[in-house]
């Protein structure tokens, strides 16, 4: 009797802890998201529309960590020269926009259009995965579940507020949305309605899916009179611990520890916080990042990323 009271309780407490089905996860969500405030039609059109996509996950599981490569390899694949001629001629095309945008942010219009660039190749390549369905079932997954379902109501939020509806709200696979690629909180906190017709669409609107990456390099810190950092070089013997974005120093201390420009000339003698940073180690690509790269760091926090946007925005200013 012993023993069979304990296989009875090993049974009983499996069926307890056992994983819900997909359709009784979402009854949950749709329980829990009458708290949110929004309305019940919203709700109810929305938790009809979403389904368990398996492709997500399959996504989600397929993440490689990067081979190591270096940078000197990967600038020229995530910023070829046909973006570099596309950003050049974009940013002509729409100079008008991009300066007024610039101004009423403090954000340099090259900038705006490098990240464009990086994010969905100027608004080109944004995902078609259901934005519901993918954060729903990534939560249902139960990786990253409160980060998910965060980003879920979210996203309820953006679609009752009327500013996109539920059947053209696509992204990627994880989440991120439009022309900018802002994942639903980050539209909640970010994006604008710059065209002023009532919605703010980043992924229709051009003006809207600019000015909400300026506002978000706004709100990040932006100092639009500086750009944001250079390649450099060290010294021989220098001590490479000092390095890392979390020690700063201004241009003339940096100076007189021996670093110089990528072309071996003095550093700029203005008193300008900086961090040097090595992301392919000592014997790579080695610059002083300023403020504005943390900005950067703040949208993707991947050197690889930060740098390519870097790179794409240089590109646009300095023609041949």
């Amino acid at each position: 009797m012993k023993l069979a009271g304990l296989v009875l309780l090993a049974l009983s407490s499996s069926a307890v802890s056992a994983k819900p089905t997909f359709d009784e996860y979402l009854s949950t969500l749709r329980t829990e998201s009458e708290t949110l405030g929004l309305s019940s039609d919203t709700l109810d059109e929305a938790f009809a529309s979403i389904q368990y996509r398996k492709k997500t996950i399959v996504h989600d599981k397929a993440q490689p960590e990067r081979k190591k490569i270096t940078l000197d390899a990967y600038i020229p694949r995530a910023v070829p020269e046909w973006k570099i001629a596309k950003a050049r001629k974009l940013y002509d095309q729409n100079i008008e926009l991009l300066e007024r945008i610039g101004k009423d942010y403090g954000v340099q219009p090259r900038f705006i259009v490098a990240l464009w660039g990086v994010e969905t190749n100027f608004g080109n390549y944004t995902g078609n995965f259901s934005t519901l369905s993918a954060l729903a079932t990534l939560a249902y997954d139960g990786r990253r579940e409160t980060f998910f379902k965060k980003e879920l109501f979210a996203a309820l939020k953006i679609i009752d507020e009327g500013h996109i509806t539920i059947e053209n709200m696509k992204g990627s696979w994880a989440g991120a949305m439009g022309q900018v690629q802002f994942m639903p909180s980050s539209f909640n906190a970010y994006a604008v309605d710059y065209n002023n017709d009532g919605k703010k669409d980043i992924w229709n609107s051009k003006a809207d899916a600019l000015a909400s990456a300026a506002n978000y390099l706004k709100q990040a810190k932006w100092d639009d009179t500086y750009t944001w950092g250079r390649q450099v070089t060290l010294p021989k013997g220098y001590d490479v611990t000092v390095s890392g974005l979390k020690q700063s120093k201004t241009l003339p201390e940096w100076e007189a520890l021996g670093i110089r420009t990528f072309e071996g000339k003095s550093l700029p003698n203005v008193t300008l916080d900086a961090s040097l940073i090595m992301p392919d180690g000592e014997s790579g690509r080695i610059y002083l990042a300023y403020n504005n790269y943390k900005s950067i760091m703040r949208w993707n926090r991947s050197d690889y990323f930060a740098t390519s946007v870097a790179h794409l925005s240089d590109a646009i200013k300095f023609r041949d």
